[in-house]
């Protein structure tokens, strides 16, 4: 099976243009994110809002005309002059002539430049009137200076209107309109403020939103991993993993929920396995992942689980030599395992232990050469040996892309189930990891995606739906009390766990299980 061609659709996948109905995913998959910038915003325009100084405006009104004139056609004259030079009034109202008397005469704390830069002077189109708006932190004196900047307003313009030969100006311009005290602050306007901090929060969530998925590398949920790998020639999807945040306390998802959406999702993937390949079904499988912390531990034990709920007899075999985890999770003795048999100190029927429904082989110590354990004819006797006393074996795996542990099994195992995790999986790890596997000939039933959310998944398939019977049944699974393994399955002898307090630590730990561990190095974590 070759992989190697689609390197380029990896690319091209993850610059596909969004369409409306992706934008819509984003924005509520990053409803998070637009929330806290909308509310930042928000914040923002309310410490502006009380943290500035309210300033009040007072407003002048003049009327401009012209003296002279006693015909009609003089007045129409005169009033087009006037409205022309009205534009060019509205310029000396805030010039030094203006704003250096104003200042003098009140004796206000404040330079001429400070005082025009206060006063604005605006026009109506077609009218000879003339506004006069003065800008202060007090409204008395706003209006104080208002009027003030309008009578010697009137009086340069008078001046610079009147020849130098001539007693009178021509223009004259009389206040209709004095200033008054402004009752309410014309800034800071909390409803504005607020209103724009809001959207102005909002687009920028909305960009960071966007920003955020246009970069993103990550396989997010089935339509995206289904889209890949078809791109890619790449082996099939054989089904999603819901995420619980209760898998810490309860690893095996078939005990816990018996009909809950995370267990459901492991009796989809026992069935696709089915289909497969329906004349040689795969017996020996093994579970890998790109990474580590991907949760292929915790879906090699859920799937091990599945199979024995048909009635099959099941053992689960941790070949993660590096950092096992297996009889942490479930329990169990974790000295003696698989590494035991590899060197002749134990048969593999003396060091199984039941987990109920399943038999499970654990890592045993850990060596100082794992892959050259791994490649060993040891192992191959024992996984074949399993395979003809169990009707499925699974097999937990290293990571592929770290290191080479996953890939020497290659020739014994029926092929490969590749756990990727949603959201943390990038494409091109997803690439990576199938050339690695393609590079030793092996075979890659499908993948897993883990840890999906609800929601994207019901968005995915257009719908959700949840059945649960009133009554739990009985099924196989029972769990276990005060620390002891239940009956072992296929006549593999049982092997008593330690007390409850080793496995309330096994079923409290974290790192094995589909929830990212605190520390990579923390206890040979076996969360991939």
């Amino acid at each position: 099976m070759s992989y190697g061609e689609g390197g380029t659709h990896l690319i091209r996948s993850g610059t596909d243009v969004l369409d409306l109905r992706d934008y819509l995913r984003v924005l509520s998959r990053r409803w998070r994110a637009i929330t806290v910038l909308a509310l930042l915003g928000t914040a923002v325009g309310a410490l502006i809002t009380y943290t500035t100084n309210p300033e009040y405006r007072a407003t002048a009104k003049l009327f401009v005309s012209v003296r002279e004139g006693s015909d009609t056609l003089q007045l129409a004259q005169g009033n087009v002059f006037t409205q022309a030079r009205v534009r060019s009034y509205a310029e000396v109202a805030a010039s030094p002539l203006v704003s250096r008397y104003v200042v003098e005469a009140l004796g206000l704390d404040m330079t001429p430049h400070q005082l025009s830069r206060r006063i604005s002077a605006t026009t109506q189109p077609d009218t000879v009137l003339l506004r006069l708006t003065v800008t202060d932190t007090r409204p008395e004196r706003a209006a104080r200076i208002s009027n003030a900047v309008a009578k010697r307003f009137a009086e340069v313009v008078r001046g610079l209107e009147r020849p130098d030969d001539a007693r009178t100006s021509p223009v004259r311009l009389s206040i209709t309109q004095p200033a008054s005290v402004p009752t309410a602050p014309f800034s800071p306007r909390p409803e504005v403020n607020l209103a724009i901090g809001l959207m102005a929060g909002l687009v920028l969530g909305v960009g960071f939103a966007v920003a955020r998925e246009s970069m993103d590398r990550s396989v997010r949920d089935m339509k995206t991993l289904t889209e890949l790998l078809a791109g890619f020639g790449g082996p099939p999807v054989l089904g999603s993993v819901a995420h619980d945040p209760r898998t810490t306390r309860h690893p095996v998802a078939l005990l816990d929920d018996l009909h809950g959406p995370r267990a459901e999702g492991f009796r989809r993937l026992r069935t696709s396995l089915r289909f497969v390949d329906v004349d040689q079904p795969p017996k020996v499988i093994a579970v890998t992942s790109p990474l580590p912390r991907e949760g292929k531990t915790s879906v090699a034990i859920n799937l091990a689980a599945a199979l024995a709920e048909t009635g099959a007899s099941v053992c689960l075999v941790d070949a993660d030599l590096r950092r096992p985890s297996t009889a942490r999770v479930l329990g169990l003795v974790r000295d003696a395992g698989l590494t035991t048999v590899l060197i002749g100190q134990a048969e593999v029927h003396q060091v199984l232990q039941s987990v109920g429904s399943f038999s499970v082989l654990t890592s045993g110590s850990v060596p100082p050469n794992p892959t050259e354990l791994l490649g060993s004819d040891q192992l191959r006797a024992v996984l074949r040996g399993l395979a003809e006393k169990f009707d499925h074996v699974v097999v937990d795996t290293a990571p592929v892309l770290p290191v080479a542990d996953a890939s020497v099994i290659a020739t014994v195992v029926d092929g490969y189930l590749l756990v990727l995790r949603a959201s943390r999986t990038s494409r091109d790890q997803v690439g990576a990891a199938l050339r690695a596997l393609q590079h030793v000939s092996a075979s890659v039933l499908g993948t897993v995606l883990n840890m999906t959310s609800s929601k994207e998944e019901g968005s995915t398939y257009g719908y959700t739906y949840e059945y649960r019977p009133q009554h739990r049944p009985t099924g196989r699974f029972s769990k276990r009390r005060g620390g002891r393994q239940t009956a072992p399955v296929g006549g593999a002898p049982a092997v008593p766990t330690p007390g409850g307090e080793q496995d309330a630590q096994a079923t409290g730990t974290q790192e094995a299980l589909d929830v990212e561990p605190h520390s990579m190095t923390a206890d040979r974590s076996a969360q991939r």
